[in-house]
């Protein structure tokens, strides 16, 4: 099996900004962020994002300017800075601990959604710049205390990291890797139905987090086997995704099966099937869905549909 290279960029990807690392420590310059005319915020409501359009099926991202931005600023969630956007400055802010965030902001501001539901519809650079906002404001939210002895921790590195106040110990946002493969045997892919998939009818590709130790062409071939039975040879890199639902990045591949018997584990999966090319291409006609188009999961089938 040849590697087959990814068609176009995946959801989430193509960030425009420039993330300033350099400049994260430097207090004076990002005060003078937070005070520049030209500063815009994301703002994030339970793991949700700020959009206008969403209803009508054109979905825009909708960053809030420093005086729009005052009153959730003011509620005291956690805040950020993401970077820079063609020089402007752009921060996160959480506004969890508001019951109803809309009326804090001026009128007609859009709603707070989910952006897996309209990520497909967004243009890239906004789903980049409001995934990145999410997964760094569950990080902060979530991350209150040290893990090495209790202690409560506070921001540094302009909200990018957390120091301890006890014990000093510094705690940096956490990013889990995650293998998801496509398995095929020439004409056919293996697709499984996950317990945790909230369609009836989804067939997806297989996936599992990488474990401590592990290469990531040992835990594509170590979840094919656990999942489905299945033995699987040559690993071949595809793309990755970054997945902050909440906090995985999506690591793409093609696997080579090297036996077709599947046996399922139940608590993983509730079915796992051959397909051929013809049925995942008229997939309805055969009683089952693909996922979601803005997954590298979709993105993996398609581009071995056309790699024929």
């Amino acid at each position: 099996m040849l590697s087959i290279p990814a068609s176009r960029p995946n959801a989430y990807t193509g960030s425009p900004l420039d993330r300033a690392s350099a400049r994260r420590e430097d207090a004076d310059y990002i005060a003078a962020c937070l005070a520049s005319p030209e500063v815009v915020f994301a703002p994030v409501w339970r793991s949700r994002s700020l959009m206008r359009g969403v209803e009508a099926g054109t979905p825009e991202a909708v960053l809030l300017t420093a005086r729009a931005a005052e009153s959730v600023r003011m509620a005291g969630g956690p805040w950020a800075f993401l970077g820079l956007w063609e020089e402007r400055p752009v921060f996160a802010v959480d506004c969890s601990a508001a019951e109803d965030p809309l009326p804090l902001l001026p009128p007609d501001m859009g709603s707070f959604t989910d952006l897996r539901a309209v990520a497909g519809l967004l243009p890239p650079g906004e789903a980049s710049v409001l995934a990145h906002a999410r997964g760094l404001m569950h990080w902060r939210v979530r991350h209150r205390f040290c893990g090495v002895c209790g202690g409560s921790c506070e921001p540094r590195s302009a909200g990018n990291a957390m120091a301890c106040t006890a014990c000093n110990a510094q705690h940096f946002p956490r990013t889990d890797p995650a293998v998801i493969m496509l398995v095929t045997d020439g004409p056919r892919a293996l697709l499984g139905h996950s317990t945790r998939f909230p369609s009836s009818i989804m067939y997806s590709t297989l996936a599992g987090f990488v474990e401590p130790g592990e290469s990531l062409e040992e835990a594509v071939r170590r979840e094919v086997l656990e999942e489905v039975g299945v033995k699987v040879g040559a690993v071949h890199y595809h793309s990755s995704q970054p997945w902050p639902f909440p906090a995985s990045i999506m690591l793409g591949f093609h696997a080579e099966a090297l036996s077709e018997e599947i046996t399922i584990d139940p608590e993983e999966l509730r079915d796992a099937r051959w397909f051929t090319r013809a049925e995942i291409r008229d997939n309805e006609k055969h009683g089952f869905g693909l996922p979601r188009l803005d997954s590298i999961a979709r993105r993996l089938i398609e581009d071995w549909l056309e790699a024929e």
